[in-house]
């Protein structure tokens, strides 16, 4: 494995047993799981960051008062 950097993390008892749990049921190292895990975070802040930007220029057309894809093609013609 290349590109692979060994880390020591602490997890609360509860955290690591969950954890440990979860790699059984789906036959993975908890190293797995836990990349698994961050990868998810990851993804859910992409996807929070893009609501936001979306919701702000919704926002936006709105005060402009473009609802629709014909008042955008009006508004920018």
């Amino acid at each position: 494995m290349s590109g692979v950097v060994k880390k020591t993390i602490s997890l609360p008892v509860d955290l690591a047993e969950e954890v440990e749990k979860i790699a059984k049921e789906e036959n993975k190292t908890i190293s797995a799981v836990i990349q698994e895990a961050i990868r998810l975070i990851k993804k859910e802040k992409l996807k929070q960051e893009f609501y936001e930007i979306q919701n702000y220029w919704s926002k936006k057309a709105l005060e402009k008062g473009i609802l629709t894809e014909e008042d955008l093609e009006r508004y920018i013609s």
